[in-house]
C-alpha cells in the first residue's frame, strides 16, 4: 500500500459554509481514496499570526484559501522583474459574488457615499482600503474615512459591537448570522457600485507544486470538487456533515466559538446555488473574471508597487493603511506587465468529459 501524501489546507478564517467541500471530501473518506492525507487548519490556531498565503509561501501548507487580491499582489509587488510568483489560483470556492461592506441598519449609514468620517475596520489586506475608498467614490463620497485594524477574527464582533461602523463580509455566513440575531445590515455590493469585484474566495497553490507534484493536485481537486457538487446538491445533509466534521477535525485546537447550527443550516441553503456554474461544474474560472478586476485596479491606480504595513519601514516598498489611501503608493504597475493567464490555471480541475 502507498504512502499517503500529506497535504495541508489553510482557511482563510475559521471553519464555515465557503469551506463545506475540504470537511466534506475527508469526511467521506474521498481524500482517502484518492491517496491523500488532508489537514484542514484553521487560522484561530495562532490568531492569524500568519496568513493563509504566508502557509503557501514557506511550503508549511500546499494549499489555502485567500481572495483574488493575493494573487494579484503576489504577481506585482516583493521580488524583482521576472521572479517566480508564489501563487497561482486553481479553483474558486463560489461562482459568483457573495460579500460586501456593510453597515448596522441602526447607523444610519445607508449608502456608501455617507462613510465618508466613519470608521472601516479593516483587514488590512494591500487593496482593501483604496476598494472601499473607490466604492465610497462611486457612490458621490469623498473617500474620506478612518480605517482601524482590530484583531482580524475579532473585525466582524468590533462592528456589530458599534466600535466600527463598516467592514467587509460574507453574506453567506456572517449576514446570516446577523439575520438570525435580528440584527439588520445595510449591505453595499461592489458591482451594485461599479467594482468588478474578482473570484473570492479562491483555493490557491504555488506554482512549484504545480510543476512538480500535478497528480497531486488533480486528485485534491477532484475529491474537492466531488463534495462541493454533492453539497449543491444535498443542501441540509452537506450543513450536518460540516457541523460534525469540523469538531472532529478540530478536536485538539477547538474553536473560539463552536459553529451555531442553524447559521451552518441556513447558509448551506443559501450557498447551494454560488457553488457551481451554470454547466454544474465546481472550481472553473473564467479569463474574463480576471480581465475585469485587473483592469478595473489599473484604471483605478490601485495597481501600484507599495503595500501595506502595520509597521512601514522608510525607502521599503511599505506603507501605512492612511499612506495607501494618501497617494504613498509607489509607482504604477503598467497593466501589459500583468499577465491575467499567469494568474490562474482551470487545467488542473476535473474534466466531466474525459
Amino acid at each position: 500500500m502507498l504512502t499517503p501524501v500529506h497535504v495541508g489546507i489553510a482557511l482563510d478564517w475559521t471553519p464555515n459554509t465557503n469551506h463545506t467541500g475540504f470537511y466534506i471530501a475527508k469526511h467521506k473518506g474521498w481524500y482517502s481514496d484518492a491517496g491523500l492525507d488532508v489537514k484542514i487548519l484553521s487560522p484561530h490556531v495562532d490568531n492569524y499570526k500568519a496568513t493563509p498565503a504566508s502557509r503557501v509561501a514557506d511550503g508549511s501548507c500546499m494549499f489555502c484559501v485567500t481572495p483574488s487580491e493575493s494573487v494579484i499582489s503576489a504577481h506585482t509587488w516583493g521580488d524583482a522583474p521576472g521572479a517566480k510568483p508564489k501563487f497561482v489560483a486553481v479553483a474558486t470556492l463560489l461562482q459568483d459574488s457573495t460579500s460586501a461592506i456593510v453597515t448596522l441598519a441602526s447607523s444610519g449609514i445607508s449608502r456608501p457615499a455617507q462613510l465618508d468620517g466613519k470608521t472601516y475596520a479593516s483587514y488590512g489586506a494591500r487593496f482593501e482600503g483604496r476598494i472601499v475608498q473607490q466604492l465610497i467614490r462611486n457612490d458621490g463620497g469623498a473617500g474620506d474615512f478612518n480605517e482601524s485594524t482590530p484583531p482580524m477574527l475579532s473585525i466582524w464582533d468590533t462592528m456589530l459591537k458599534g466600535e466600527a461602523d463598516a467592514t467587509w463580509v460574507f453574506l453567506g455566513w456572517e449576514g446570516i448570522e446577523a439575520k438570525r440575531r435580528g440584527v439588520e445590515l445595510n449591505a453595499f455590493g461592489l458591482e451594485q457600485y461599479k467594482v468588478p469585484y474578482g473570484y473570492s474566495p479562491l483555493l490557491v497553490a504555488h506554482p512549484d507544486t504545480i510543476r512538480d507534484q500535478p497528480d497531486v493536485v488533480r486528485g485534491f481537486l477532484a475529491a474537492t470538487a466531488r463534495a462541493y457538487e454533492w453539497a449543491a446538491a444535498h443542501p441540509a445533509e452537506a450543513a450536518e456533515v460540516l457541523l460534525e466534521a469540523v469538531v472532529s477535525e478540530h478536536e485538539q485546537a477547538p474553536l473560539p466559538k463552536p459553529l451555531d447550527p442553524e447559521v451552518v443550516r441556513e447558509s448551506q441553503v443559501y450557498l447551494s446555488s454560488h457553488f457551481l456554474d451554470a454547466s454544474g461544474r465546481w472550481g472553473l474560472m473564467q479569463p474574463s473574471v480576471w480581465s475585469s478586476f485587473v483592469d478595473w485596479l489599473s484604471d483605478s491606480g490601485l495597481l501600484t508597487r507599495k503595500v501595506q504595513s502595520r509597521q512601514p519601514q522608510p525607502g521599503t516598498l511599505t506603507t501605512s493603511l492612511d499612506g495607501l489611501r494618501a497617494g504613498d503608493v509607489g509607482e504604477k504597475v503598467p497593466r501589459e506587465e500583468v499577465d491575467v493567464a499567469a494568474l490562474f490555471t482551470n487545467d488542473l480541475l476535473p474534466n466531466p468529459a474525459a
